[in-house]
């Protein structure tokens, strides 16, 4: 059964509560869904356990790319680069083709001939390590071709410019239906559950203690193996465990500005090479994603707040070379999310960054940490390697390469029928094509959902480019719990809407309650909590250091569970 229901989670935990499991993953982000599709695909029996929901750390709030790293090669990081390119290319043309989607960048030339030779055989690098793709390769634009391409930026900026192709996806979408498909191989999948700590027999790690924070109640779970998959929480998760690890993660923060799409006149994505590091403007929809920064962050992890001045900075970087700049008023939405970055015991170790690294720090117990989103297959198979070589007899080899996400099925078909399914259903073929980029081939059960309740296939107020069906079917079968987690990450809405999805509130809260059974108490208290998390995030982004930003975007209060045994 791939539907993450409020009827799967109950029927996931009960039992997990009575058989022990081969592989317990801790961490619901995009490491630990994939650990989870990985080790249930070898024939093992899989537990997954998330404290809030699915990718609601840093699998999404990333900069929404599946890319080889192209900066990566001026560190001479050629392994890294090909290993991406190699992932990029699967999850494309085979693993989550209804996903992922090509993405055209420029980068502007700013030199004369040396810079355009430079920069030129990067890319051709770029492109011949990526030789099994299906992306064009990249090309090379006079000053007028680039301005044709790209009227937005300010003649003075360029002397030419180079185009290449990357690929993109919602991260958080992503990481779901990593989730969705271990449960349909028959992973035990729950989100909402907080390991507090580990049950040991002498040295050996044999499963966790955790709490159920819907019904709060707390049992323990019977592991041969646990992975903590936990990303920047890798140390929290270990010192529970009483390990201190072989290595540690450090939170560094990017954040994202999020604008208008025409607010910038382009045909393409651009990256542009700041004093620091590169700034991306990313096309996403009828929006414009521009990020990141990189800060070391050592305040609350959980929601990490974006301050004034990393706003700022960004206006400032991308308006160098934008013809008409951008104001704070042009920005819908911001978000922060934290990279975990690896750092050794010694400054020789911490040239890792990007790098992943898997220990077993203790019998039981597997650590995987660092790496990059679109590294995340390879992660986890690594990790599961350490689990089968931990578990002392024959298993089967990692076969996720193989493995489409659900939705992905019979996807390029539909996609060429799109105008006839428009047909069928009443829906406009733009509707169609937004569903079909977000579903793949479960758009069926969308579509048999609006045949049922016609009301269904209206839009959901303050949020014309998402269906009510699409709040209905995200508490029924992907796994949201609450009113954020509908809003924030099975859509959009609080970063594509100039209100940050407050108009959406009621309706949405509505429409969820009716599928987990709330009272108008408990749709009320979504609403309000939700009202109260974007006046924290919006208060936040008017202070100017990273820890007033913090004190005020902790003045939200958590979710609450809305059932109590």
């Amino acid at each position: 059964m791939s539907k993450l229901s409020p009827e799967t989670r109950d029927a996931a935990l009960a039992a997990l509560e009575v058989a022990e499991v081969d592989v317990l993953v801790i961490g619901g982000g995009v490491v630990g869904a994939g650990c989870a599709l990985d080790a249930v695909t070898r024939g093992l029996s899989v537990g997954l356990l998330e404290a809030r929901d699915f990718a609601s750390g840093t699998s999404s709030r990333s900069s929404k790319l599946i890319h080889g790293g192209l900066r990566y090669l001026e560190m001479l990081d050629f392994g890294l680069v090909r290993e991406a390119l190699r992932e990029r290319g699967l999850i494309l043309s085979r693993l989550a083709p209804h996903l992922a989607r090509p993405v055209r960048f420029l980068y502007p030339l700013k030199h004369h001939v040396w810079e355009r030779a430079y920069a030129g055989a990067g890319v051709t690098l770029y492109d011949t390590m990526a030789w099994s793709s299906s992306l064009p390769n990249h090309r090379h634009l006079t000053r007028r071709g680039a301005l044709r391409a790209c009227p937005a930026l300010r003649k003075d900026a360029l002397k030419g410019a180079l185009t290449y192709y990357d690929a993109q996806v919602d991260d958080a979408r992503h990481t779901m239906f990593l989730a969705r498909t271990a449960a349909a191989y028959g992973a035990h999948v729950a989100n909402r559950v907080e390991v507090t700590g580990f049950l040991r027999e002498g040295e050996r790690v044999t499963g966790v203690t955790a709490r159920d924070l819907e019904y709060d109640r707390t049992f323990e779970i019977r592991a041969q193996q646990v992975i903590n998959a936990t990303g920047v929480w890798t140390d929290e998760t270990q010192s529970l465990a009483g390990e201190r690890g072989q290595f540690h993660v450090r939170a560094s923060k990017g954040i994202h500005l999020v604008v208008p799409r025409d607010r910038i006149q382009s045909t393409t994505g651009l990256i542009l090479r700041t004093a620091s590091s590169v700034l991306f403007v990313i096309p996403w929809g009828r929006h414009w994603i521009v990020g990141t920064t990189d800060t070391d962050w050592n305040l609350d992890k959980a929601h990490p707040a974006a301050s004034a001045k990393d706003i700022d900075y960004l206006l400032t970087e991308v308006n160098k070379v934008l013809s008409t700049p951008l104001e704070r008023s042009d920005v819908q939405g911001v978000y922060a999310g934290l990279r975990p970055l690896l750092s050794g015991e010694s400054e020789s170790t911490s040239k890792l960054s990007r790098e992943h690294m898997v220990g077993s720090p203790v019998p039981g117990l597997v650590v995987v940490a660092g790496g990059k989103y679109t590294t995340y297959r390879v992660m986890a198979k690594d990790a599961v390697d350490a689990c089968a070589f931990n578990l002392n007899r024959p298993i089967a080899k990692c076969c996720t390469d193989r493995i489409p996400l659900v939705g992905a099925e019979g996807f390029p078909a539909l996609w060429n029928r799109r105008g006839l399914i428009a047909g069928e259903s009443g829906l406009h073929v733009a509707r169609v094509e937004h569903l079909l980029g977000r579903y793949g081939s479960l758009i069926k059960d969308l579509l048999q959902m609006i045949e049922e309740d016609p009301s269904l296939g209206r839009p959901l107020e303050g949020a014309d480019d998402y269906l009510r069906a699409e709040v209905v079917y995200a508490a029924a079968a992907e796994g949201a719990r609450h009113l954020v987690d509908v809003l924030t990450r099975r859509t959009r809405i609080s970063i594509e809407t100039f209100d940050r999805g407050t108009a959406s509130a009621s309706e949405a809260a509505e429409l969820m309650g009716r599928v987990l059974g709330w009272t108008k108490e408990q749709r009320d208290r979504e609403v309000e909590n939700y009202r109260l998390r974007v006046e924290a995030e919006r208060a936040s982004q008017e202070q100017q250091d990273d820890e007033t930003a913090d004190a005020a975007r902790l003045g939200a209060p958590e979710v609450v569970p809305v059932k109590v045994s």
